[in-house]
């Protein structure tokens, strides 16, 4: 038994033959081999100091200690990060499997036979007892001359390799998510203490405009207009206490776990600015994100699958072998060297194979499938770069823009508050000027979640937050 084991497994390892995959050759990306050039894109750093995104780790990215804390216990816990790492694990067990395909399957069996013979029917009319002892061991072997089992290995392989392509992009997408949802709440809360703030003071402002009525100073088209601000921030406060209520929920369920309250974030002004990130060169970047590299892995899984077609077009040899052994006794059944040796090879010819000629079109036409996610995938992900270097390139004139606005309305409102205090002017236009402050300031509140908004998207869109 030994030595047929041993044959059998020196034969897997050298009696191996040529695989019918196709060559591969990788597509030409479909995109620009520059990124574009305009007055919506500056320059990006290009000095060797300057990291890419992805040989940069998320915890350095993002230097904030809270927002770290908040994404590891994210990446611990999250159920979709969680499904992308089984599906890992099962298609490497799948992987497992089909390497098996090219060993030999080897199954034993034993029997063991007592009988009872009377002594009516033996010569001395002494009963007896027989007894018999078999051992079997048989092996099943694909010889794989044309490679259809080791181009269906490799296609494992490369779906193996898919799968955990897929696992980076699940944990880029969760560390952008949770980045992001910290800077909206962030924003959120930013909002809501101005809306607090805001509501303060046109509350005092109404105060007075009411003793003012009381005493004949001002009409009551100006309390009634006063209060019509009053009311307004009333509504914001409620309406942004709402949101940072849904902000705190979207985080809970991006953790996927109870965590510390205290680390979720102040304000915008409290979180630690991330560092800047070169672009490098469209070629540089596309072919590196775990989404094209899993588009690339699934084509040549399709790739390997036409090898497998082909190799159907040639005949399959099956050798299987057996042997055996039996003896009345136990201790002698694998010392006797009584055994019996049988090996019957089986060819099956593929003579009339119109299903085969079928399942041959099926994984060329499954190929050029894949070659078109691949190219689309490549498209989508420079669609995601260039959009975010447009933002990058202009959020900081977009930001320094909003200051002035906000510096210019709370001089109009100032000039405007003297100017009724002395009564040269109405008070409609103090409370224009009011409205006019507090859209800018919120705005700006907005144009600082976008900048780190971008930086976040940036750093996804180059392929960081995966490692």
């Amino acid at each position: 038994m030994s030595k047929l084991i041993s044959l059998l497994a020196s034969a897997a390892v050298f009696l191996t033959g040529c695989t019918l995959i196709p060559e591969y050759t990788r597509p030409e990306p479909p995109v620009p081999s520059q990124w574009p050039a305009g007055p919506a894109y500056r320059e990006q750093p290009t000095t060797p100091e300057t990291p890419l995104a992805a040989d940069l780790e998320w915890r350095e990215y993002f230097p904030d200690p809270r927002l770290q804390a908040l994404i590891e216990t994210g990446l611990q816990n999250n159920r979709d990060l969680r499904t992308a790492a089984l599906n890992v694990e099962r298609a490497r067990a799948l992987y497992r499997v089909q390497q098996t395909e090219l060993l030999p399957a080897v199954d034993a069996s034993g029997q063991m036979l007592r009988e009872r013979v009377p002594g009516t029917l033996n010569v001395d009319d002494r009963s007896h007892t027989l007894k018999q002892y078999r051992a079997d061991v048989g092996a099943l072997w694909e010889i794989d001359f044309f490679g259809r089992i080791r181009s269906l290995t490799e296609s494992a392989l490369q779906q193996f390799f898919a799968t955990e392509q897929a696992r980076r992009s699940a944990q880029i997408l969760l560390v952008s998510e949770i980045a992001n949802a910290y800077l909206r709440l962030a924003a959120d809360r930013d909002s809501l203490a101005l809306s607090k703030s805001t509501l303060e003071t046109q509350q005092a402002a109404y105060n007075l405009i009411r003793q003012r009525f009381e005493t004949g100073v001002v009409p009551e088209l100006d309390l009634r207009q006063s209060q019509t601000r009053v009311d307004s921030a009333r509504v914001d406060v409620v309406r942004f206490t709402e949101q940072v209520a849904r902000d705190e929920n979207a985080m809970d369920l991006l953790i996927g776990a109870p965590y510390d309250r205290a680390l979720l974030p102040d304000g915008l002004k409290a979180v630690t600015p991330m560092p800047g990130l070169s672009a490098a060169m469209p070629s540089e970047v596309l072919l590196r994100r775990p989404d094209v590299l899993e588009a690339e892995s699934l084509l040549k899984a399709a790739n390997a699958n036409i090898g497998a077609a082909r190799a159907a077009f040639f005949p399959r040899i099956t050798l299987t072998g057996t042997v055996g052994t039996a003896s009345d006794d136990l201790t002698h059944l694998f010392k006797s060297g009584s055994f019996g040796w049988n090996f019957t090879p089986q060819i099956t010819l593929p003579i009339f194979a119109p299903r085969t000629w079928a399942e041959l079109r099926v994984s060329k036409v499954e190929r050029e499938l894949a070659v078109t996610n691949y190219e689309r995938t490549i498209q989508a992900a420079f669609r995601d770069v260039t959009d975010a270097l447009a933002r990058y390139g202009t959020i900081d004139g977009q930001v320094q823009a909003q200051e002035s606005l906000v510096d210019a309305t709370r001089a109009t409102y100032r000039l405007s508050t003297e100017r009724y205090d002395k009564g040269i002017d109405i008070y409609l236009n103090v409370l224009d000027a009011q409205r006019s402050v507090y859209a800018a300031e919120l705005e700006l509140i907005a144009a600082r979640f976008l900048k780190f908004n971008n930086q976040v998207n940036l750093y996804a869109a180059l392929g960081g937050g995966g490692g």
